[in-house]
C-alpha cells in the first residue's frame, strides 16, 4: 500500500507540472493570476496540513497495531508457560504430599513450597496476561477499528477528490479566457467562461469548506491517538512492574522457606533440587553460589 501511495503521488505530481504549464500557455494575464489560482497560499496550506495530519493518523494506526499484535503474541506464549508452570507446580506438590523418602522428609517439604509458590506466581501471570489484554489490546483494537478515524480519512479522501476537480476546472477556466481573449465580441464564449469561472469559485468555496472540516477531524483523531496510545503504553508497564514486583515477593519468600526446610538435614537431593530451582526461574541466580557454600560446609 506504501509503494502504491508513493507512485500514486508521484503521478499527481507530474499531473500538476503539466497543469501549471497548460496555465503558464493560457494564461497572460486572466485566471493566471495569484488571486485566481486553485493552488494559493492558503489552499496550500491546508492541503500540506492535511498530508502531514493523513501520514501522522497512518502512523498512529500502524503503530497501535503492532502493539496489539506484540501484546496479543505475548499473551499466547504466556498462556503455554502458565500451562507448563501449573503442570510444573502440581507435579512439585504431587512429590511432597506422597513422600515416599525412606530417611527423612526435607526433600518433600521443599518440593511442596515451592510448587505453592510455583502456583502462585503462575497465577500472578495469568492476572498480568488479562491485564494486559483488557486494559491494552482492547482499547488499542478499538480504536484501529473504529469508526472515527475511517470517518476522518474518507472526508481527508473527499478534499483531495474535489482539490484534483477545481485544479482541472482551473485549466478549463484559462482555456476559455484564452479563447475569449482571441474573439472578444462572442457572447456565447463570455457566457461559457462565466459558467466555468462561476464552477470553479463553488468548487474552491466547497473545498475551503471541506478542507477545513477535513483537517479538523483529523486532528481530533491524531490527539486521540497520542492520547490512547501513550496511556495504553503506560498501562501496561504499571502492570508488568506490579506483576515483577510481586513475583520477587514470592520468590524472597520461597527462599527463605527453602532453606529453612533444607539447612537443618541437607543432602545432595536437596542440593539438586535448589540448582533446579534456580535453572527454572533464572530470577535468582545468587542461589547457585549459595549452594555452593552450602555444599562446601557440608563437605
Amino acid at each position: 500500500m506504501e509503494a502504491i501511495r508513493k507512485q500514486a503521488t508521484k503521478l499527481r505530481e507530474q499531473v500538476a507540472k503539466q497543469q501549471q504549464a497548460v496555465l503558464k500557455q493560457f494564461g497572460a494575464g486572466g485566471y493566471g493570476g495569484s488571486d485566481t489560482l486553485v493552488t494559493d497560499e492558503a489552499e496550500l496550506h491546508q492541503h500540506q496540513k492535511l498530508e502531514r495530519l493523513y501520514i501522522s493518523t497512518r502512523a498512529g494506526k500502524h503503530f497501535q497495531r503492532d502493539i496489539v499484535r506484540g501484546v496479543e503474541g505475548y499473551i499466547v506464549t504466556g498462556s503455554k508457560q502458565v500451562e507448563i508452570g501449573t503442570k510444573f507446580s502440581e507435579d512439585s506438590r504431587k512429590y511432597g504430599a506422597e513422600n515416599t523418602c525412606t530417611s527423612g522428609n526435607t526433600l518433600s517439604k521443599a518440593a511442596m513450597n515451592y510448587g505453592r509458590a510455583r502456583a502462585q506466581m503462575e497465577k500472578e501471570r495469568g492476572n498480568l496476561l488479562k491485564a494486559l489484554g483488557t486494559q491494552v489490546a482492547e482499547p488499542l483494537r478499538a480504536m484501529v477499528m473504529g469508526a472515527p478515524l475511517e470517518d476522518a480519512r474518507h472526508l481527508a479522501q473527499r478534499y483531495d477528490r474535489m482539490r484534483q476537480e477545481a485544479e482541472a476546472q482551473a485549466i478549463e477556466v484559462s482555456k476559455r479566457q484564452a479563447k475569449v481573449r482571441e474573439m472578444p465580441g462572442s457572447p456565447e464564449l463570455a457566457m461559457k467562461l462565466e459558467s466555468a469561472e462561476t464552477k470553479l469559485q463553488d468548487l474552491k468555496s466547497n473545498m475551503s469548506i471541506l478542507g477545513k472540516e477535513a483537517a479538523a477531524a483529523m486532528a481530533a483523531v491524531e490527539a486521540q491517538q497520542q492520547r490512547l496510545t501513550l496511556q495504553r503504553l503506560i498501562a501496561m508497564v504499571e502492570a508488568e512492574r506490579a506483576y515483577h514486583q510481586r513475583v520477587l515477593q514470592i520468590l524472597d519468600q520461597l527462599e527463605g522457606e527453602v532453606f529453612e526446610v533444607l539447612l537443618p538435614g541437607l543432602n545432595w537431593n536437596g542440593m539438586v533440587l535448589i540448582f533446579c530451582i534456580c535453572l527454572y526461574l533464572d530470577h535468582n541466580p545468587h542461589l547457585l553460589l549459595l549452594i555452593d557454600d552450602i555444599r562446601t560446609t557440608t563437605n
